[in-house]
């Protein structure tokens, strides 16, 4: 066998692999000899099938095992004397495409290597860290704003017209085509004006209603109604009302405080300014992770693979298009070419993404078994009720753990740089810390 180099510029690198009709023979009576033991045909004992039938039997299947084998082999053995590791799957073409049993096989393989990553100078990295105190007023917010989500209704003086948010108690009785029909009559059903729990039209009728008042709302059911009987059908509702009530925001005590989990409303305090300042400690972890991936992209260059960029910006400019056209929910549209600028931020991406995966392999850096199961847990909320099959479709999908995996790669190896980078706090307002991430959103 012989691996002659072919190409070598840039990144791109080609070899030709020959492999002679001798060694592929070799190879094959090689397996023959190693299933001929357990082989039976008629007329022969098990494993007593002479190699010339077995050969003419199983010969076809096993060269082209035998090919196969030996090929990877030679580019599994080139890639670790070389070092190189592929950007993408290696290319592999027949240079005899009409080869035929006792010629050589020769191979041409081609790829793009990725480069070689220059080591950095963390402790040479200048970081500011963003650091905000949760203020009193913004702790005062909320606890009105908690106090808002377990208001209270409590009666409007009578005779006082219903407004959007209140709540009215009432009896309501609804006919389609003059008849009553299953499900649609109630007493003492309490609503809340404007929660959108009727259907469209219904809510809005009795925006003004009185105490006692008798109302007849009409409305028509939606063409697409779930009660395939009632579906765009028109009906109405004789409404008794019994009550009007006003929202009332619960009182900021010890009872409102237990409501939410806390022994008392000093101890609600005391989680309110825990979960406001880890916001603003995840908000500026934030802005100077971005400061560090801008000084990163600046401070090393090395060269790219073409093949990975390419993809990116494909990808980039595919996903923007969709962004701008979210009526077209498949992928039945023209072909999307990738502009300068999708290239550019596919360069930056790529670079990184090179850039932090080489830092995180020579510091070690690992991603636990406990903080992936933490990652799909988070992932399966989205499906309520679905969370096992999620969990069995994510143990048998490999491309679904590593999307889910690099994200907790990336931020680890983040960390490990700001543990070697000079990093300094500089406390800010919240106003500061809001218009820093809102610089980064508007990037």
């Amino acid at each position: 066998m012989n691996v002659t180099e072919t190409l070598n510029e840039g990144l791109q690198r080609g070899y030709q692999i020959t492999v002679t009709a001798a060694e592929m023979e070799e190879k094959v009576q090689e397996k023959l000899a190693e299933a001929r033991p357990e082989i039976e045909m008629k007329g022969f004992r098990k494993g007593k099938v002479p190699m010339a039938l077995l050969k003419k039997q199983f010969g076809p299947r096993l060269m082209g095992e035998a090919m196969q084998e030996t090929i990877d082999g030679a580019m599994n053995s080139h890639l670790e004397t070389s070092g190189d590791r592929p950007a993408v799957q290696p290319e592999m073409k027949m240079d005899n495409e009409d080869w035929k049993e006792g010629d050589d096989v020769v191979v041409n393989v081609t790829y793009e290597r990725l480069p070689d990553v220059p080591e950095v100078d963390f402790a040479g990295i200048k970081l500011e860290r963003m650091s905000v105190k949760a203020e009193e007023s913004a702790i005062d917010e909320a606890l009105a704003s908690l106090a808002e989500t377990a208001q209270d209704f409590k009666d409007r003086k009578k005779g006082t017209k219903a407004k959007d948010g209140d709540q009215i108690t009432f009896d309501f009785a609804g006919k389609v085509d003059g008849e009553l029909f299953d499900g649609g009559s109630a007493e003492d059903f309490a609503l809340v004006l404007g929660s959108g729990q009727f259907i469209p039209g219904f809510e809005e009728q009795l925006v003004g209603v009185k105490v006692d008042e008798e109302k007849a709302v009409e409305v028509s059911f939606p063409d697409d109604y779930q009660a395939e009987h009632l579906a765009g059908k028109a009906a109405v509702f004789d409404c008794t009302i019994k009550a009007v009530k006003e929202p009332v925001a619960a009182e900021l005590n010890d009872e409102l405080a237990v409501k939410f989990g806390a022994e008392d409303l000093a101890g609600l305090r005391a989680q309110i300014t825990e979960r406001l300042e880890a916001e603003y400690k995840g908000a500026a972890r934030a802005v100077t992770k971005r400061s560090l991936l801008d000084v990163l992209d600046e401070k090393v260059s090395f060269d790219l693979p073409a093949t990975l960029v390419d993809a990116e910006a494909g990808q980039i400019a595919h996903q923007l298009w969709h962004e701008e056209n979210p009526e077209v929910e498949g992928h039945d549209h023209p072909t999307i070419e990738a502009t300068d600028e999708h290239k550019g931020l596919a360069s930056r991406r790529v670079k990184l993404g090179l850039l932090l995966a080489d830092i995180g392999q020579k510091a070690e850096v690992q991603v636990s078994d406990a903080e992936m199961t933490q990652a799909i847990m988070n992932q399966a909320r989205q499906y309520p009720g679905q969370e096992r099959q999620f969990f069995e479709f994510v143990q048998q999908n490999a491309q679904m753990r590593q999307q889910l995996q690099a994200p907790i790669f990336e931020d680890k190896v983040v960390d490990h740089i700001f543990d070697l980078a000079d990093v300094s706090e500089k406390e800010v307002s919240k106003e500061d810390l809001q218009a820093a991430v809102e610089a980064l959103e508007e990037e």
